[in-house]
C-alpha cells in the first residue's frame, strides 16, 4: 500500500512530493496537470564524446505537460495566485511561458493575458496558447519590450504575472534539481544548461543549495576532488548574450526563439548562480545549435528544441573548443555531468522546416522507393 500511495504521489505534480520546500499552507489550492518526475537519462554516446570516463544524463524537461520545463514553475505560481485571489493571469512569452501559462490558467478556471512578440514565436508553442484559450496580443517588438508591457498590467488588481520574476516560478523550478540529485544519490559534478531569461539556472542553483543545506547531498569531498554542489555552466544564443557580454542586447536575434532575450529578467540571480558554484557563461553560434539538436535526435533518441540544444552545443564546445569558457579537457575523471533540455523538439517543428520541404514523393512503386534508399 505504501509504495501505490508514494506513485500516486509522483502523478500528482511538484506540489505534492516537494511541499515542504514550497511556498505553501495546507489551505492553498493545488493547480497541477501532472508535472515533474521527468527522466535523467543516461546518454552513452554523449558519455564516450566527452571521455575520461565521465558519465552523461540528460534531464529532459520536454516531457512536462506542455511540453518544457515552465510547467514547474507555472503549477506554484498558479496555485499562489489562487490563494490570492487573483481573477487573470498576465505574460510576456517566446513561447513556452505563453503555452504553459494558458494551460494552468484554464485548469484553474481563470484567464490568461499573453504578450508576445509579433513574428517571434515558434508555431508549435503558439498554437498551444490558442488552444488552450489565452487572450493574446502581438506587439511590434522584442521580448524585452513585451515584458514592460505585463509589468505595467501586473499594477492592475486581480493580475498577477507569471514571468520568472515571480519568485513562485523560481520556487517550482528548482525542483528539478531535487530530481536529479534524488536519482544519482548525490548531485552531478557539472550541470549544463540553456539561458534565456536565466530564471532556469537561478532556480536549479536554489534547488541544490537547499538539498546540499537539508544534508540530502553528502557535503564531503569526492575522491574525485569535487564537492556536492555542482558548478553551474550556462549558455547564450551568440546572437542573444547579454550576460555573456554584459551589457543589453537591443535587438537579439537567433534561431533558438526560446533564448532570444535581450534583457533577462533573472540576470543578477543567475550571475549569482554562476560565481557561486564556481560555474561560467559562454555563448554558442547558431550553427552550433542546430548541430546538437540534430546530433542528439541521431545519437541519443531524444529530440529538443534548439534553444534546449544550446546546452548539448555547449558540452561539445567544452570538450572541443580551444575557445571555452570551461574547458572539459582536464575534468576529474569519472564526473558526472548533467545537460537539462528546456523544451520538446516538437514545440518549434520551424526548424526542421527545410528538411521536410525536402522530401517529395515518387511513383508508389518499390523500384522507386530501392532508389532513393540506395538499395
Amino acid at each position: 500500500m505504501q509504495a501505490t500511495n508514494a506513485k500516486l504521489k509522483q502523478g500528482r505534480g511538484v506540489i505534492e512530493r516537494y511541499r515542504e520546500y514550497l511556498p505553501f499552507s495546507d489551505s492553498t489550492p493545488i493547480i497541477s496537470l501532472g508535472e515533474g518526475n521527468t527522466p535523467l537519462i543516461h546518454c552513452a554516446q554523449l558519455s564516450k564524446r566527452v571521455g575520461r570516463g565521465c558519465d552523461v544524463f540528460v534531464k529532459n524537461e520536454g516531457v512536462n505537460p506542455t511540453g518544457s520545463f515552465k510547467d514547474r514553475g507555472m503549477t506554484v505560481a498558479v496555485s499562489k495566485a489562487l490563494e490570492r485571489n487573483a481573477s487573470a493571469l498576465v505574460c510576456a512569452s517566446t513561447g513556452n511561458t505563453s503555452a504553459s501559462a494558458a494551460a494552468y490558467a484554464a485548469r484553474a478556471g481563470i484567464s490568461c493575458a499573453v504578450i508576445l512578440p509579433a513574428g517571434k514565436i515558434a508555431s508549435g508553442k503558439l498554437v498551444q496558447a490558442f488552444a488552450y484559450g489565452a487572450k493574446i496580443v502581438a506587439v511590434n517588438g522584442n521580448f524585452d519590450d513585451a515584458l514592460r508591457i505585463v509589468r505595467e498590467l501586473g499594477e492592475r488588481d486581480g493580475f498577477v504575472i507569471v514571468n520568472s520574476i515571480n519568485p513562485d516560478r523560481i520556487a517550482g523550478q528548482k525542483t528539478a534539481a531535487f530530481e536529479i540529485v534524488e536519482v544519482l544519490g548525490n548531485a552531478p559534478d557539472f550541470h549544463l544548461l540553456p539561458v534565456g531569461n536565466a530564471g532556469n539556472i537561478t532556480a536549479y542553483w536554489a534547488g541544490y543549495q537547499e538539498y546540499y543545506a537539508r544534508q540530502r547531498t553528502r557535503p564531503e569531498r569526492q575522491s574525485n576532488g569535487s564537492t556536492r554542489l555542482p558548478a553551474m555552466i550556462g549558455f547564450q544564443a551568440a546572437g542573444a548574450a547579454p550576460i555573456f557580454h554584459n551589457r543589453i542586447i537591443e535587438n537579439p536575434e537567433t534561431v533558438a526563439s526560446a533564448i532570444r532575450i535581450g534583457n533577462p529578467a533573472s540576470w543578477k540571480q543567475a550571475r549569482v548562480a554562476i560565481e557561486e558554484s564556481r560555474g561560467a557563461i559562454d555563448i554558442v553560434s547558431d550553427g552550433e545549435i542546430v548541430v546538437a539538436q540534430t546530433w542528439l535526435a541521431r545519437h541519443e533518441g531524444i529530440f529538443d528544441e534548439p534553444a534546449s540544444a544550446a546546452a548539448i552545443a555547449g558540452l561539445f564546445k567544452c570538450r572541443d573548443s580551444k575557445d571555452a569558457r570551461y574547458s572539459f579537457k582536464e575534468i576529474p575523471e569519472g564526473s558526472r555531468i548533467v545537460c537539462t533540455v528546456t523544451g520538446h523538439g516538437l514545440k518549434d517543428p520551424d526548424a526542421m522546416q527545410e528538411q521536410m520541404e525536402a522530401l517529395i514523393p515518387v511513383a508508389p512503386v518499390t523500384s522507386e522507393v530501392r532508389r532513393l534508399l540506395g538499395l
